[in-house]
């Protein structure tokens, strides 16, 4: 514990954004940092609270106030050794956890909650800058081989984990660079990516092998790594695809030219940002366009945030559910996570945002789609609890569109590579089935993260990864 009163005589002071006029011409990271002192008296607000429920609030389990009290000492060096213990990738989550803790905290009962995401991200940028990250080679290796697919926060947690304790890991990556969706699917001024590139490095130095541009399944004309070369030579083989299949939205008019899906619009500018040359007829740009998001969740508001970047006329995000609410509902009671209101970075940058909206073909003129014809709808509740759509009747409208964005998230895993060449068997929901320890239908291959749960949080993927790596580690120890 820090101060007794902290919390008492300190309130939430969050560090903000640049300003919109500044960080809309670029693509550096938005957020700002607290000075020294100030991230030091925010850390003095975690009180002695008995039971830490953010610790409980936490996927990979943080030991919050421990760390909490010694960022309030001042001492960062053993800050970020608590930090670390649970929390392999603690500068991931740091900018893109959305902070269950925080809903979780107690003094989030009566006052503002700590700042713990971003008192998390000052230590581990401290702990870069003052060199306390190092890399730790394991003192022996075991003699087993593991091969791990997929190089996602999942991918990533879990050959860091493995090879740690000795294992001899090699990781396969289907892009040209590791990172999976953090890499192509994080804007930039989220998530700039040299943060992936330190890590690596690091993993790197520590024995971690890593083969990039290497597709893995049994169709050798798309995958140049058959899956029985794969297994060939390892004891173990992991897999942490994600969950890669975009949700589509099949009504009329969706093969007009201008209709992308968000991850492909993403992925683009994200290696513009990096310098790759990007013919100019492949190049998707909202420049002096009316630009439509399509999903409301943070793909969305990604893209809205790059929309406005590259020169949109005008952003129009619309969901089809209804807006959260302001504050927790009452089926969110504390400690839970409360799913409320947001409004992002990208957001405040420009957009209107149309909730209720479930959209009925889309209408195009030489071939390029022109305009979005919608509907506003209503959802009411039956006996039973479950939610019904109704259109409202009388409420059709259009919406101007040169460039729509299918942002409505992911369903599953994809099913053909390794999925396909190994014959492993899928959920009701299309996802890897994986038995408690984390196995597969074929012995010895296992996997966990989005490939396995569904589209999720970087933190439960990292967990997963953690978890899924000790679960190797028992196998190969027999």
């Amino acid at each position: 514990m820090g101060d007794p009163r902290g919390f008492i005589n300190v309130s939430r002071i969050e560090s903000g954004y640049r300003p919109v006029e500044e960080r809309i011409s670029d693509y550096d990271e938005v957020e700002r940092r607290l000075p020294d002192e100030q991230r030091r008296l925010q850390a003095s607000r975690c009180m002695d609270c008995g039971v830490p429920f953010c610790h409980w609030g936490c996927p990979v389990g943080s030991l919050i106030p421990e760390w909490h009290a010694k960022l309030h000492q001042g001492d960062w060096k053993a800050a970020y050794d608590i930090l670390q213990k649970t929390n392999n990738f603690p500068e991931f989550t740091g900018r893109l956890c959305p902070a269950p803790c925080e809903s979780a905290c107690v003094v989030g009962i009566h006052d503002s909650p700590l700042t713990i995401r971003e008192n998390e991200l000052a230590i581990i940028d401290r702990a870069f800058a003052e060199g306390y990250v190092r890399p730790q080679p394991p003192h022996h290796r075991t003699g087993k081989h593991v091969a791990v697919v997929g190089s996602g926060p999942a991918g990533l947690a879990c050959a860091d984990s493995l090879n740690k304790m000795g294992h001899s890991v090699v990781l396969y990556e289907a892009a040209d660079a590791v990172g999976g969706y953090l890499r192509y699917g994080v804007p930039d001024f989220k998530f700039d990516k040299h943060i992936i590139d330190r890590r690596v490095t690091i993993m790197q130095q520590e024995g971690l092998t890593i083969k990039t541009g290497v597709r893995v399944g049994a169709d050798l004309s798309v995958d140049n790594l058959p899956v029985d070369q794969l297994r060939a030579g390892v004891d173990a083989v992991v897999l942490a695809i994600g969950a890669r299949e975009p949700r589509d939205l099949p009504v009329e008019g969706r093969d007009l030219d201008g209709i992308h899906f968000a991850v492909n619009y993403l992925t683009q500018q994200n290696r513009a940002v990096r310098g790759d040359r990007i013919l100019p007829h492949d190049r998707i740009m909202a420049q002096g366009k009316h630009v439509v998001v399509i999903g409301g969740g943070d793909t969305g508001a990604d893209c809205v945030g790059t929309a406005n970047r590259q020169g949109a006329i005008s952003v129009t995000q619309i969901e089809l559910l209804p807006a959260l609410p302001e504050s927790r509902a009452p089926d969110q009671p504390w400690p839970l996570f409360a799913r409320v209101y947001k409004t992002s970075s990208s957001h405040a940058e420009g957009c209107e945002r149309l909730f209720n909206i479930s959209t009925q073909h889309f209408i195009g003129e030489n071939g390029r789609v022109k305009r979005l014809s919608a509907v506003q709808v209503d959802w009411q509740q039956d006996s039973s609890g479950r939610h019904h759509m109704y259109d409202v009747p009388g409420s059709q409208f259009e919406l101007e569109a040169d460039l729509v964005l299918l942002a409505m998230g992911f369903v599953h895993v994809e099913h053909g590579g390794p999925v396909a060449g190994l014959g492993i068997d899928l959920d009701q929901r299309g996802n890897i089935a994986i038995d408690e320890r984390y196995q597969t239908s074929v012995n010895g291959v296992f996997a966990a993260g989005d490939a396995t749960r569904g589209p999720s949080l970087v933190v439960w993927a990292i967990l997963d990864g953690r978890a899924m790596a000790q679960a190797v580690h028992e196998y190969l120890q027999g």
